[in-house]
């Protein structure tokens, strides 16, 4: 008996970087899924912008005309480049809210791994899809679709692989951000190279082969991943649904309530994507040996530094756990969000020197916006993460993951609704008030930790520990 016992526990000795094995998987898993995610969108708005608007092309696009005049309805009559960017920036903040169906259908139909795989296919099949002109709304549809299947659902099992008074939990939403910061860097360079220099659909085929390798690594340990909330009874009725433990909605009040102020916390991230671009083109000085960088590479170079700066940070709260208590999620939140805020000031002292000396600002000061906001950033993201997987009700935990996401959906449409205001404000008063909003919510997040740190501290969950997911020794 004691054998068997043995036998059967073996392969939970196993473990990733310190971690349950099932992390591993999930790691790979997403970072194939965000090099398909951000292979294709590299490409989006070129492709547009280059070819698909243009006359001759986009009449072939089926359904495109009542699309676009729905678009115009709003924003009056955009031309080719702007109608490209605007479906590209519809396009990124929808794909943090399509999370939320995804999640329910998880919780309550399909489970979290039919759901994932459906969203995987559903993105393999949008990817390929892009190579059509005829179908490319039919293309952004299935991404929509599938990346909501995919993204919350699959974030939710890395956090039910730890009990809820497992700490490592926020250090494993840093290796698994660490796993997408690598896609980013590499999604540009092969699926980029391959649309711009050899043919649209070769770039966009890429994206679609990368989620086929996702799918195929999460298919393949999910042995090791956590078991099924959903469950079949016998003949074929559904057991009871889990229902909210006594407690637990003052807990998903304070995370809803959170989710603005981590939107306002992500603006001089989010912003890198919008307005960084737009001022960094005109006062960086990107010529090197002769020859201009383009700005785009910026968005690598943030993609290495923030790598480092999650293995940093990774590293540095391991150090602090061995010699002092580590601090809970809420704290480490409002830590990262102080950090972070002093990024943008960087960039509005730049912006200072520019207009005092009329020549463009030295690469050295983005290494300095990068490097302080990705070490803030490193504390924001997979910690928040984090905090809305270990709090949140595990009876409808695929939906607050999905709401977490809501800060990254409100954040877009908060950057871009601040990036009109860089030309007008002047760089130093942009980022200024950038510094000050980032600023301000580190600062509203202490509140948050002072007045509902004990509705949001960890508890024992009796069926978690029954079913294995205590910490891994």
């Amino acid at each position: 008996m004691t054998t068997a016992a043995t036998t059967a526990d073996a392969p939970r000795v196993r473990t990733f970087v310190g971690h349950p094995l099932g992390l591993g998987y999930l790691v790979f898993a997403e970072a194939w899924e965000r090099f398909s995610y951000y292979g294709m969108l590299s490409l989006l708005v070129l492709y547009m912008s280059e070819q698909l608007l243009l006359p001759g092309h986009v009449g072939h696009v089926a359904g495109f005309g009542a699309f676009r005049a729905g678009i115009e309805a709003v924003t009056g009559h955009l031309t080719p480049p702007a109608l490209a960017s605007m479906i590209g920036g519809l396009y990124g903040g929808l794909v943090y809210l399509t999370p939320l169906g995804g999640g329910l259908i998880a919780d309550r139909w399909l489970g979290r791994t039919r759901t994932v795989t459906i969203g995987a296919c559903l993105m393999a099949l949008g990817h390929f899809l892009m190579a059509f002109e005829v179908s490319f709304l039919v293309a952004l549809a299935c991404l929509l679709v599938g990346v909501g299947c995919f993204k919350g659902n699959i974030s939710s099992q890395v956090g039910e692989l730890y009990a809820p008074g497992d700490l490592r939990r926020a250090d494993a939403f840093q290796v698994f951000l660490l796993g997408v910061n690598v896609a980013v860097i590499v999604a540009p360079l092969v699926c980029g190279t391959l649309g711009q220099k050899v043919a649209w659909h070769w770039g966009f085929g890429a994206a679609g082969v990368g989620m086929l390798i996702g799918l195929a690594v999460y298919l393949s340990g999910r042995k090791w991943l956590p078991p099924e909330r959903v469950r079949q009874a016998r003949g074929g009725m559904r057991l009871p649904r889990p229902k909210l433990a006594p407690g637990e909605g003052k807990a998903v009040a304070v995370l809803i309530a959170l989710i603005p102020v981590l939107a306002v916390a992500g603006v001089g991230n989010q912003q890198i994507f919008i307005g960084y671009l737009r001022w960094g083109q005109e006062n960086y000085n990107l010529v090197f040996f002769g020859q201009a960088m383009p700005v785009t590479w910026l968005i690598s170079l943030d993609a290495i530094i923030s790598s480092v700066t999650i293995v940093a940070s990774v590293a540095f709260w391991r150090w602090w756990a061995s010699r002092r208590r580590e601090p809970q999620e809420i704290t480490k939140l409002a830590i990262g969000a102080v950090i972070a805020g002093l990024a943008p000031l960087a960039l509005a002292l730049a912006s200072a020197q520019e207009a005092v000396t009329h020549r463009k600002v030295g690469i050295g000061w983005g290494f300095a916006f990068h490097i302080i906001n990705d070490i803030g950033f490193a504390n924001i993201f997979p910690v928040g993460l984090a905090l809305f997987t270990r709090a949140g009700p595990r009876a409808i935990l695929g939906l607050m993951v999905g709401l977490y996401f809501l800060n990254l959906f409100l954040g877009n449409l908060l950057v871009g609704w601040l990036g009109g205001f860089l030309e007008p404000m002047g760089g130093a008063a942009f980022w200024g008030l950038h510094a000050g909003l980032v600023f301000g919510a580190g600062l509203v997040l202490f509140a948050f930790r002072a007045l509902f740190g004990r509705v949001l501290s960890p508890t024992i969950d009796p069926e978690a520990a029954a079913e294995g997911l205590a910490p891994a020794s």
